[in-house]
């Protein structure tokens, strides 16, 4: 089968290896469609484990099952979670499952850019999902990065009347976007770089966009009757968002720190001011098997633009173009691979 080996942003090669064998309790999947995630470019983070095929935000087509498995059948439509929790640690019972050491170490095999994936038993038991007939395999591939979007606002307690402020209007920031408008919120301030997404999120109902190079912290307090941001959420990995989140979120508030920066840069934070106002800092890494469930129910609604959010769709041969416009954040927001093209 093809694959799509990733060896630097700029360095992504198509190659040919077997077609994963699998065992009596795993599933083999033909791989339809295949979402670039911004964490596949992450150069700091994914060099290091390069070679390796990448992708996780996948949908596919169970093709064939092990002797073993009595949950799903060939022509099964399925979205894979690449990590999944062991629901038995500490932090699992905890209802912590996104620290679970099992969360951090499962996979499939071989990565979503490629033409078919062996999912491991345990992803079989806990990651493996029914695509409803609704949803189309295209949408499909926001269900994992919906579920973190879905968890960051849950754990931020987000609500009605609240005033959002998202820091980075690229395909996370505009996910929640959308998410905070289907959830009643009628005051979203968003930033960015980009003139095409400062526009793009106008368009899906922020109340205002503004370029990041400028005061947010006054600007919010204009469009706000004076005050600043109940909740701001962290969707770029630039540390001068960060910074901004501080000095923009009000008393009683919550910074949720939805992106990262690189390893080894720290934040300072002003303790007897966020002390004496009130205001979390709150981080937010992957998804629970529940958050799951819940971005699975709201896309098959048909209640998000996800069409909106899909620039570009793309086969497998063209996977370094598609790094290449992820990387550069230009005139693009989802990207999507289509391994057989259909």
């Amino acid at each position: 089968m093809r694959v799509a080996m990733y060896y630097s942003n700029s360095d992504v090669r198509i190659e040919n290896m077997p077609v994963p064998e699998i065992g009596a309790d795993e599933l083999l999947v033909k791989i339809k469609a295949s979402g670039v995630c911004g964490t596949d470019v992450l150069e700091w983070y994914r060099l290091k484990q390069a070679p390796r095929v990448l992708g996780h935000e996948i949908t596919g087509e169970v093709v064939e099952i092990g002797k073993d498995v009595k949950s799903f059948k060939p022509g099964d439509r399925v979205f894979v979670s690449h990590h999944v929790p062991c629901n038995t640690c500490y932090y699992c019972l905890s209802e912590k499952h996104t620290v679970c050491h099992t969360l951090h170490t499962t996979n499939f095999d071989p990565g979503g850019f490629s033409e078919y994936l062996r999912v491991p038993a345990i992803n079989v038991d806990r990651g493996t999902f029914v695509l409803p007939e609704e949803t189309s395999y295209d949408n499909g591939v926001f269900i994992e990065p919906l579920a973190c979007v879905v968890r960051g606002q849950r754990l931020a307690g987000l609500r009605h009347g609240q005033t959002v402020l998202i820091l980075g209007s690229g395909f996370s920031g505009l996910l929640h976007l959308a998410m905070a408008r289907l959830s009643g919120i009628t005051r979203i301030i968003t930033t960015d770089v980009s003139d095409f997404r400062l526009d793009l999120a106008r368009r899906l109902g922020a109340t205002a966009s503004f370029s990041a190079d400028q005061d947010i912290a006054s600007l919010v307090r204009k469009n706000n009757n004076g005050r600043l941001a109940d909740l701001v959420i962290v969707c770029t990995g630039a540390f001068s968002a960060f910074n901004q989140a501080l000095s923009s979120v009000d008393r009683g508030g919550t910074v949720l720190c939805f992106a990262t920066t690189e390893p080894g840069v720290n934040l300072p934070v002003p303790i007897n001011e966020f002390w004496r106002n009130g205001i979390t800092l709150l981080p937010s890494y992957a998804c629970s098997p529940y958050d799951i469930t819940v971005a699975i129910d709201l896309i098959n609604s048909g209640r998000l633009p996800l069409d909106e959010l899909i620039t570009h769709r793309l086969p497998l041969d063209e996977c370094q173009r598609a790094f290449q416009l992820v990387a550069e954040a230009g005139d693009s927001m989802k990207v999507v691979i289509k391994p057989f093209g259909d």
